[in-house]
C-alpha cells in the first residue's frame, strides 16, 4: 500500500481590528490560535509578528497593532485551518463595538515586496482600504471581514511586515478570564529586581522619572504584563525573574518592530507633511519655547518651504525642560506625530524625540567691567554711564556689551522618559542594538501552554 504523500504549504494569517477601548485584543487572540494550530500539526516558521502601525491614526484603539502567523501546514488542512482562525476572531472580538472592524487575510507563498512597501506605507501615514483591495486581489489572498472592510488594511500590512530590518521580542502573559477587568497585582519589586538584572536587553520596564512599572497596561484588556527585548531569550528570562500575584492563564512571545522608530518617515520639507502622519523632520527653531495651560511647551520650526509648531506635551515631563532650553537659530531634527490643525491650534508635531544637531551661541547684555579691576561697573542713570564702586572711575560715554552666555543643552539626541514613549519609538538604550533579518524559526521555550 502506497503510503501518502503529505504536501506541506506556508499560509501567512494576517488579523487585526479585533478589540476595543472596553475590552478584546488580538495578541491573545493569536495566543489561543497558536496552542490550536500546534495541535493539528501546524508548525510556526516564525513566532508570531506584532506589528504595529501608524499610531496617528484616529480610529485606532491603543496600541495600533496588527498580528500574523506564519505557518507550515499540510496543504489538505489549510481549509480548517482558515475555518479555525475565522471562528476564534469572531469568537473573541468584541464585535458590539461599532469602531470594531475584524479582518483577516489569508496569503499563501512567499511575501512580494509590494506587500512589503505597503506595510511601510501603514506605518507612517493613512492608507486607503483601496489600496489594500488592490493587492488583495493582484494576489489571490483569501480575505473576510467580519462587519466593515477596514480591519483588513492592518491584517495585510500584518501579512507584509517584519520581512527585513530591525526587530525586538514582546513576551506577553494574560489573565485569567475572572481577574479581567480587576487591578493588576504583580509584585513591583520582582519589576524592579528584574530590570536591574536585564537591562538593556530588556526595557521600558521601570519609567525612570517616577519609578513607575510600565510593563502592566492599565485597560480592560486580558493582558497582565508584556516584557520587550532584544531576544527571546531575554525577554523569557525576564518573565522567569517577575513575580505575578495572581495566576497567569497563558503566555507567548511575539516577534514584533516595537522599539524601531520604523513609523519615522524622513521628509525633505515641512510643507510636505500632512495630518497623521509618522514623521521625521530637520529645520531651524523659529521663535522661543512658550509654556502654554496645561504646561505644554511650544516652538514653532522651520525650513525654507516653511514652518510648522512642535509640542512637547506635559506627560513628557522632564523633556519639556530641554525643549525650554532651545534658541532661535538652532538647528534640529524633530520627530513625532503630525497633529491636524485645530480652531485654536495650527498643525503641529507631536514630539516622540529630538536631535539638537547643531546650536547658536547665546548672549546677554551686561554692564562693562572697569577697566582696571574688571568688576562689573554700575550704572549712573540712563544715558550717563557707568562707575566702578570699588576704583571710582567713570566712563559716562560707555554703554552695556555683549556677552556670551554658555549653552545647558548640547548637541545630541533627547527623548521622553520611557513613560511617554509610544510603543514603536527606540528608546536610547537601543541604539547600537539594532538588528537586521527576516523570519525567525522559533526555538526554546516560546509559550505556554
Amino acid at each position: 500500500m502506497r503510503e501518502k504523500v503529505i504536501a506541506l504549504e506556508l499560509v501567512h494569517i494576517g488579523i487585526d481590528d479585533t478589540d476595543s477601548l472596553s475590552g478584546g485584543c488580538t495578541t491573545y487572540i493569536c495566543a489561543l490560535l497558536v496552542e490550536d494550530i500546534i495541535s493539528m500539526g501546524g508548525v510556526l516558521q516564525d513566532y508570531p509578528n506584532l506589528v504595529r502601525l501608524n499610531p496617528n491614526v484616529p480610529w485606532k484603539t491603543r496600541g495600533n497593532g496588527a498580528l500574523c502567523l506564519r505557518v507550515l501546514i499540510d496543504a489538505e488542512r489549510i481549509p480548517e485551518l482558515e475555518e479555525l482562525v475565522v471562528n476564534t476572531v469572531e469568537e473573541n472580538s468584541v464585535l458590539s463595538d461599532p469602531k470594531t472592524d475584524p479582518g483577516v487575510i489569508f496569503h499563501r507563498g512567499r511575501i512580494h515586496p509590494e506587500l512589503c512597501s505597503f506595510t511601510g506605507m501603514t506605518m507612517s501615514r493613512i492608507v486607503d482600504i483601496g489600496e489594500a483591495q488592490n493587492l488583495i486581489s493582484k494576489f489571490h489572498m483569501g480575505a473576510v471581514a467580519l462587519k466593515g472592510q477596514r480591519g483588513l488594511i492592518g491584517a495585510l500590512a500584518a501579512v507584509g511586515g517584519l520581512q527585513d530590518g530591525d526587530y525586538t521580542f514582546e513576551l506577553i502573559a494574560y489573565r485569567r478570564p475572572e481577574n479581567r477587568g480587576k487591578a493588576r497585582i504583580v509584585s513591583r519589586d520582582s519589576v524592579l529586581c528584574m530590570d536591574k538584572k536585564t537591562y538593556p536587553q530588556t526595557f521600558n520596564n521601570v519609567d525612570g522619572e517616577t519609578g513607575r512599572v510600565l510593563i502592566t497596561p492599565r485597560g480592560p484588556d486580558p493582558i497582565l504584563y508584556g516584557i520587550r527585548g532584544e531576544s527571546p531569550e531575554s525577554v523569557l528570562e525576564a518573565h522567569n525573574l517577575v513575580n505575578p500575584l495572581e495566576e497567569v492563564e497563558r503566555w507567548l512571545i511575539f516577534r514584533t518592530n516595537q522599539g524601531t522608530d520604523c513609523h519615522l518617515a524622513e521628509v525633505d520639507a515641512i510643507c510636505e507633511v500632512h495630518p497623521y502622519q509618522s514623521i521625521a523632520a530637520q529645520g531651524w527653531v523659529n521663535s522661543s519655547p512658550r509654556t502654554i495651560p496645561g504646561g505644554h511647551v511650544i516652538f514653532s520650526l522651520r525650513d525654507n518651504s516653511g514652518e510648522i509648531d512642535c509640542a512637547a506635551y506635559e506627560p513628557t515631563g522632564g523633556f519639556r525642560n530641554i525643549v525650554r532650553t532651545l534658541l532661535p537659530g538652532d538647528h534640529l531634527q524633530v520627530s513625532g506625530g503630525i497633529r491636524p490643525p485645530t480652531d485654536s491650534f495650527s498643525k503641529t508635531v507631536n514630539l516622540e524625540k529630538l536631535r539638537v544637531l547643531e546650536l547658536v551661541p547665546d548672549f546677554a547684555t551686561a554692564n562693562p567691567r572697569c577697566p582696571s579691576c574688571l568688576k562689573r561697573m554700575k550704572s549712573m542713570g540712563r544715558g550717563q554711564g557707568f562707575r566702578c564702586e570699588r576704583c571710582g572711575i567713570r566712563l559716562p560715554l560707555a554703554s552695556k556689551v555683549q556677552v556670551s552666555m554658555p549653552r545647558t543643552i548640547r548637541t545630541g539626541l533627547y527623548i521622553p522618559p520611557p513613560r511617554a514613549n509610544r510603543h514603536l519609538t527606540k528608546p536610547l538604550s537601543r541604539y547600537g542594538l539594532e538588528k537586521s533579518g527576516g523570519i525567525t524559526q522559533p526555538h526554546g521555550t516560546w509559550h505556554y501552554p
